[in-house]
């Protein structure tokens, strides 16, 4: 960080209700250092602070490497309060809830060979331990080694430093459920692949093909399996299988390991290598991974706030850029291909895997779309392989279909990258899946719509025909409803084909209960589900209760404001989600879930920050005439739940979404209607913030007045011209802009305040 130009200024900044004096941190030189990849490590299933893993990749990468502290299997491969090490994996998770597949690791041993998980783990310190994300080191106490990692898309190299000794191992272990080893010796080589995965079902033939180089001779060569004993085999097909190299070493002598692998053939693993890594060094291709970061974060530069929110906002950007990762290869005839997790071919172009749509779709896909359309472009054009290959669109993918969470929020994904400017592939195809997957059920419940023939006749799901989470399925597909006729418009399709999604985008209206003022589940006669507690997690809902998903109405935020009695009303109603104590009713589980600890220590009443269904509620005020309520409550949210420690997420990141709700948050707007042109006005946290938009425009964001206590927008000019609308166009944007945002310590209640100003609702679009 000797580098970064640090700029004093006095300021009194807020941090954890205490006032200090702070520096501001002025122009960023290289973003990628102010990362801390240990963000969200100190987690477990009880209670999440993130359940991130310090991934060692390059932006979405194929593979991705971080230190095991877990062991095989266990989706928390790293935990911050662990204090053994047990392997080095080459890792493709999203979450420790849909766990890993493909992977395998590689661990430096010395003195007594030990090569299973939980012989070979040795004591370590974060002390002695080194993060980034384009560079991982940590001293091996119980080895005298030291392990270096740097990356590459689709490969790595490793570093092992030793001592003297005349037993030094390197341990790669494939992992069970079906695994292959050969070691090489003359060619210092080791070659493998792995087919265990956690989500499926995939074709037969899934395999993670690697290949491994070493820059010194073997003295042994061995092979080992979980059941049988360590053999002088050079070969071993097993249920799990690895491999044992070992050699003399002087002190501090190091030995270095290519690593590169394939979901395609061991040829194409081999043509990974070649390619990204060719006759580099370490040190070379970890200065090639530095700059793909640096190039990336660059996109969006920030000055002007403090130095832990600078760190916090990069470490949350950086989470942004992995999910969903790259599935594909470039074959030996320069051409893009991938294996197929739905058929098990090889086909020629893009794909992606690795996300939920549930969790993405509200802020993480908005986010490409705005800084990196190119790679939704890429993306997009996944999707399509997806539907040719499989017959639908996935709502997860890991890499294949998974069976898990709800909605048909690939409509949303699709409708919003073509709304806002996304061009150049077969945008046709993919309206044919949207309306394939908006009127059908999937090969499983999370694919198409769970529950389609009782939503499109009676206009929700029952609640008491046996499906499960119908009031949020409802809410869910009544949004994807109105993201397909947003796309349809844009197309310019006929009415005849559209106006059917605008009318059930309104079907949000069926499981509100005017009594109550919330959302509830409806039976298939019509009554109200009964009994009724709006506290209730699960059941009608998902990972959430009535108060936290009565808000998603996302496409006619003024009609569900009108139904609960008006825009003073609504606000009051936005209001008391805070005021509330944290009560809840875990009944429908069984037990307190992990989402629901993380509301009730939060200290913000019933607003559960740490799960999906209510982020985007705090940016409501504005469609209620209260914008300054937004001001208020985003600052609070971004001061409180958010830093750059171990311990610094409020509940599951969630492949970038809860993350991108920041990074959005902290440049003072946030895509409430994805499918629209707009975003909902906040606050900028920083003095200065510049996106360089892919169309080599900028947006310059000022706020020369920003402070902790100056967190309020007196006043707004765009392009120097006064700006009074709640939100800003993803369109004007695209043009360059010059925001100008003059904040105040007390907030300017008039602004905002005329209905004429509110963002888009469904029902007062002319």
């Amino acid at each position: 960080m000797k580098k970064l130009l640090i700029v004093l200024f006095t300021l009194a900044v807020s941090h954890s209700f205490a006032q200090t004096n702070m520096p501001l941190v002025g122009p960023i030189v290289d973003p990628v250092d102010w990362i801390n990849p240990l963000m969200g490590t100190d987690s477990d299933p009880s209670l999440s602070n993130g359940n991130t893993y310090p991934a060692i990749g390059v932006p979405w990468g194929m593979n991705m490497w971080t230190p095991q502290t877990g062991k095989n299997g266990d989706g928390w491969a790293y935990q911050y309060s662990k204090n053994k090490i047990l392997g080095f994996k080459q890792t493709h998770q999203p979450s420790p809830w849909m766990n890993d597949y493909g992977a395998f690791s590689l661990m430096p041993v010395v003195g007594k060979l030990k090569v299973t998980d939980d012989e070979r783990a040795s004591w370590f310190s974060h002390k002695a331990e080194v993060s980034k994300p384009y560079y991982y080191s940590v001293y091996l106490a119980d080895y005298d080694v030291t392990t270096e990692i740097t990356p590459t898309e689709r490969a790595a190299q490793f570093r092992f430093t030793f001592p003297k000794t005349d037993s030094a191992y390197i341990v790669v272990d494939a992992q069970n459920k079906g695994s292959y080893i050969k070691i090489m010796p003359k060619e210092r080589k080791i070659i493998g692949y792995t087919t265990k995965y956690a989500r499926g079902p995939l074709p037969k033939n899934f395999k993670n093909y690697f290949v491994i180089y070493f820059d010194k001779d073997f003295d042994i060569s061995k092979t080992w399996s979980s059941k049988a004993a360590i053999t002088d085999d050079l070969e071993l097909q097993s249920d799990q299988s690895g491999a044992v190299i070992g050699f003399k070493t002087k002190k501090g002598e190091q030995v270095n390991a290519k690593v590169a692998s394939s979901f395609i053939s061991f040829e194409q693993a081999e043509l990974n290598l070649k390619r990204e890594l060719s006759n580099d060094g370490f040190d070379a291709t970890k200065a090639k991974a530095k700059a793909v970061w640096n190039k990336t974060l660059s996109k969006v530069l920030v000055e002007g706030g403090t130095v832990d929110q600078t760190r916090t906002f990069y470490s949350c950007m950086y989470r942004t850029l992995f999910f969903p990762n790259k599935l594909y290869e470039i074959n030996a005839d320069n051409k893009i291909v991938h294996w197929s997790p739905y058929n098990g071919k090889t086909l020629p172009g893009y794909m992606f895997g690795g996300t939920g749509f549930w969790d993405t779709f509200r802020a993480l896909y908005p986010f490409l779309n705005l800084v990196y359309p190119s790679i939704n472009k890429e993306m997009q054009e996944g999707l399509i392989n997806d539907y040719k290959e499989g017959g639908w669109l996935p709502e997860w993918s890991s890499p294949g279909y998974a069976n898990i969470m709800v909605g048909n929020n690939s409509a949303s994904i699709v409708a919003d990258a073509y709304i806002k400017g996304g061009r150049g592939y077969d945008i046709n195809t993919l309206w044919d899946a949207l309306k394939h997957g908006a009127n059908g059920q999937g090969p499983m419940d999370a694919v198409g719509r769970n529950g389609f023939e009782y939503y499109n006749k009676l206009g929700y799901v029952p609640y008491d025909v046996k499906i499960g989470e119908n009031a949020a399925k409802t809410l869910e597909y009544s949004y994807d409803d109105f993201a397909i006729y947003q796309l349809g418009k844009k197309l310019g399709k006929p009415a005849s084909e559209i106006d059917i999604y605008k009318k059930r985008a309104m079907n949000y209206k069926n499981l509100f209960d005017k009594r109550v003022g919330l959302m509830r589940g409806k039976n298939e006669d019509g009554t109200f589900q009964s009994p009724f507690s709006p506290f209730k997690w699960g059941g009608a809902f998902t990972e959430g209760n009535s108060w936290h998903y009565t808000w998603s109405v996302f496409q006619d935020i003024d009609g569900l404001a009108k139904m609960m009695g008006g825009h003073d009303k609504f606000v009051e109603k936005l209001d008391s989600v805070f005021s509330m104590p944290p009560v809840f009713d875990e009944s429908a589980y069984g037990g307190v879930i992990h989402e629901i600890r993380e509301m009730q220590i939060a200290g913000m009443g019933q607003y559960a920050h740490g799960n999906q269904p209510i982020q985007h509620m705090i940016y409501l005020y504005n469609y209620g005439g209260a914008p300054y309520k937004t001001q208020y409550w985003a600052r609070e949210t971004m001061n409180r739940m958010y830093h750059a420690t171990p311990d610094g997420y409020c509940g599951d990141e969630d492949n970038g979404q809860t993350s991108a709700w920041y990074v959005f948050s902290a440049m003072g707007f946030y895509p409430v209607t994805p499918a629209t042109d707009q975003y909902v006005l906040g606050a900028p946290l920083f003095r200065k913030i510049t996106i360089s938009l892919e169309n080599g425009k900028k947006v310059v964001i000022n706020a020369p007045k920003n402070s902790a206590k100056n967190l309020y927008v007196n006043s707004l000019k765009m392009d120097g011209k006064p700006y009074s609308k709640n939100w800003l166009s993803h369109s004007a944007l695209q043009k360059g802009a010059v925001l100008d945002f003059d904040m105040s310590a007390t907030p300017n209640k008039q602004r905002g305040s005329n209905p004429a100003d509110f963002p888009y609702s469904l029902s007062t679009d002319k």
